[in-house]
């Protein structure tokens, strides 16, 4: 009986022991949490989705490391709920880049939620893009592929400049910096969608002349506060508040990106617009 209690102990620690019953009851939680505009998405086949989407991440994330966030409800939150903010930002149909995906956020998350969209998921790094296209698979999501580059070489190819609707990027770089990553890839009238922690607003005024410069305009500036309804309030809940605050920042592609844009990444990191 020790054992037995031992190996159950084990398996609460590794994160696997939900079941799927259990999992969408904490999908709802999450995501009914977080506005009105994510209840649409608590369903269960959506919740099965992501089910299998932990289960995955978390396996190989003892060999790779996809995320610092282990606990499933951490996960719902952090993770998904937060992705989820921005879902609804998408135009119908829209061809969508996420550049930096890393460990697949956001778009995995995006190819559940919005099936209608096609996603193109970039990162530098081919290992972690295996691990989302192999998940992309598993899942049967079909509307998501990857290509491994840096986004600044995308940027002058002429099959990928200015020829996405919507530019995606979260937690990647600064915005000044970010924008010339992805503004040349947005089409003219598309949408860059960036997703910032806290300190969002502040990056957003540091970035005004480069989004300016690179063809955009700022269109909306969100700042919900992501919640945590699996948390108890805590003494630091100014903080913790603080610290859960997102800023979802919409910039409109108002004219083509001159041509000497993307510079080099050296140029592009070192002497931001």
């Amino acid at each position: 009986m020790h054992n037995i209690s031992n190996m159950k102990k084990a398996l609460v620690q590794m994160n696997i022991s939900y079941s799927k019953d259990a999992f969408f009851d904490k999908f709802c939680a999450a995501f009914s949490a977080n506005g009105a505009a994510l209840l649409p998405f608590c369903t269960r086949e959506v919740s099965d989705l992501f089910f299998a989407l932990t289960e995955r991440m978390l396996e190989i994330n003892r060999s790779m490391n996809l995320t610092a966030i282990t606990e499933v409800e951490e996960i719902l939150v952090k993770h998904y709920a937060d992705c989820a903010l921005a879902a609804p930002l998408f135009a119908e149909g829209a061809r969508v880049c996420d550049v930096g995906t890393g460990g697949g956020f956001p778009s995995l998350p995006l190819a559940i939620l919005r099936p209608d969209l096609s996603i193109t998921a970039v990162d530098s790094t081919a290992k972690k893009l295996t691990y989302v296209a192999e998940t992309a698979r598993l899942l049967s999501l079909d509307n998501l592929k990857t290509v491994a580059a840096r986004a600044e070489a995308l940027g002058a190819d002429p099959l990928y400049r200015e020829k996405f609707d919507a530019v995606t990027a979260r937690a990647v770089a600064p915005l000044n910096i970010l924008t010339e990553w992805c503004l040349p890839l947005v089409s003219r009238g598309g949408h860059m969608i960036a997703l910032k922690g806290r300190g969002g607003e502040e990056e957003l005024s540091h970035a005004a002349h480069a989004i300016d410069v690179l063809g955009g305009v700022t269109q909306q500036v969100l700042t919900p506060i992501l919640c945590n309804p699996f948390s108890a309030p805590s003494e630091t809940e100014g903080s913790d508040a603080d610290a859960m605050r997102r800023c979802l920042i919409v910039i409109k592609k108002r004219q083509f990106t001159p041509k000497q844009y993307p510079r080099a990444n050296t140029q592009i990191t070192k002497k931001p617009l």
